[in-house]
C-alpha cells in the first residue's frame, strides 16, 4: 500500500473524457442536481454506459452498482465504479505495450483490413488486446482496456463504427469536421494518455460498488434510487443501437470467440444482430412497463429525449402507475451529437 501510494500521489479525482456517443457527461452535474434533495444511499445505474451517471453517485459517497449488457461497457464500470485502488503503472504499461516472446494472433489485420484502422495500426490492435487479455488483476485488465477503447473510438471519423470508412482518415482533402491530427496520432501515444486519465479518476469513496453485465430485468437486489438511461428511439421508430455502433470493442472483449459472432456478409464486419427489446419500437413500451413495475418500491429516474418514442406524455402516464408522484425536468438547449434536430430536449422523469 505504501508503495501504491508513492506511485500515485493523492489528486482530486475526475472523470475522463470520453467520446461516446450518448454520453451523459455534460449533464452529469445537472442530473445529480436533480436528484441530490432525494434520501438515498444505495443506487442502481442500470443501463451504465460510459459510466458518467455511476461515477457521479460514487463522488456523493453512495453505494452504486452499475450496470450493463454490453461487455465493453462493463469493463469500464470495472474499471472506474467498482475499482476502488488498482492502477496501472509504468512497469504495467510497458508490459502491455511490448511484444513477448508468444505467438501473437491476426484476427484483426485478417478481418478488418481497410475498413477501420491502417495495416500496421490492425497489426498493433491484436498485439496490444492479447497482451491485456494475460493481465490475471481484472481492474489493471479493465483500466487497460478502457485505454485501448477510447484510443480506438477517437481514431474513428465520427467516434463510431457504423461503416467501412478508413478512406475519410486518409484522404488528403479538405475537411469540414474530424481533427486528421488526432487520427494520425500513433496508437500507443493515445493509450499512454488515457491510461493517465484513468489511473487519475481511480478512488474509493468507502463503499462496496460493484460492477455487472446483466440484461437489466435479471439483475437481483433493492435499491433505494434506479436511474435508467436506456437506448432512445426517435419518433421515426429509428433506433441508437449501441452494439451496432461499437461492435468492434464489444468484439475486442471477447476476442477468443469473436470471428464466430462476425456478420461477414456486412462490409464493415459487425456482430450479427440480437433481439433488443429496447431498440423496438414495438416492445419498448412493455420493456419499460416490466422495469418500472420490478422497481416500483425504489425511487425511479429515467433520461430520454423528449421526441422520442415512447412520448414523454406515454412515459409519464406510465410510471404513474407504479409511482404515487412522478414529473418531468427539462434540460433546454441541449445538441446532441450527430442530431439535427433543435426541437428535442433532454428530460429526466422522476417517480417517487
Amino acid at each position: 500500500m505504501v508503495e501504491q501510494l508513492a506511485l500515485f500521489p493523492t489528486t482530486t479525482p475526475k472523470f475522463p473524457s470520453t467520446r461516446y456517443q450518448g454520453s451523459k457527461a455534460k449533464l452529469a452535474n445537472w442530473i445529480w442536481d436533480k436528484l441530490s434533495h432525494y434520501r438515498f444511499e444505495t443506487c442502481l445505474d442500470a443501463f451504465g454506459g460510459t459510466g458518467t451517471i455511476a461515477y457521479r453517485l460514487k463522488q456523493e459517497n453512495k453505494q452504486v452498482t452499475y450496470n450493463d449488457q454490453l461487455k465493453f461497457n462493463y469493463w469500464i464500470g470495472q474499471a472506474l465504479i467498482e475499482n476502488s485502488d488498482a492502477r496501472l503503472s509504468d512497469q504495467d504499461v510497458e508490459w502491455i505495450l511490448r511484444p513477448h516472446d508468444f505467438s501473437y494472433p491476426s484476427l484483426i489485420a485478417d478481418t478488418f483490413a481497410d475498413i477501420y484502422f491502417t495495416d500496421g495500426e490492425n497489426r498493433w490492435l491484436d498485439r496490444i488486446i492479447t497482451n491485456i487479455n494475460r493481465i490475471e488483476e481484472a481492474h489493471k485488465k479493465a483500466l487497460a482496456f478502457f485505454a485501448l477503447a477510447q484510443s480506438c473510438i477517437i481514431k474513428r471519423p465520427y467516434n463510431l463504427f457504423h461503416r467501412r470508412n478508413l478512406y475519410i482518415r486518409m484522404a488528403e482533402v479538405e475537411r469540414s469536421f474530424g481533427n486528421k491530427t488526432s487520427w494520425d496520432r500513433p496508437f500507443e501515444e493515445w493509450f499512454r494518455q488515457f491510461v493517465e486519465e484513468a489511473n487519475m479518476a481511480v478512488f474509493d469513496n468507502g463503499k462496496a460498488n460493484r460492477a455487472l453485465n446483466h440484461d437489466v430485468f435479471e439483475i437481483e437486489g433493492d435499491f433505494e434510487l434506479v436511474y435508467f438511461d436506456p437506448p432512445y428511439i426517435s419518433g421515426k421508430g429509428v433506433a441508437v443501437d449501441y452494439r451496432d455502433f461499437y461492435h468492434f470493442l464489444e468484439g475486442m472483449t471477447d476476442y477468443e470467440h469473436w470471428p464466430a459472432g462476425i456478420d461477414m456478409r456486412s462490409k464493415h464486419r459487425r456482430l450479427l444482430p440480437e433481439p433488443n427489446n429496447w431498440t423496438n419500437k414495438n416492445r419498448i413500451y412493455r420493456a419499460f412497463e416490466r422495469v418500472f413495475d420490478k422497481y416500483a418500491d425504489s425511487i425511479i429516474a429515467v433520461s430520454y429525449r423528449s421526441d422520442g418514442i415512447p412520448s414523454e406524455v406515454e412515459l409519464i402516464d406510465l410510471l404513474k402507475r407504479f409511482k404515487r408522484l412522478a414529473h418531468i425536468e427539462r434540460y433546454q438547449n441541449y445538441q446532441y451529437a450527430l442530431s439535427k434536430n433543435k426541437k428535442s430536449s433532454e428530460i429526466l422523469l422522476i417517480g417517487e
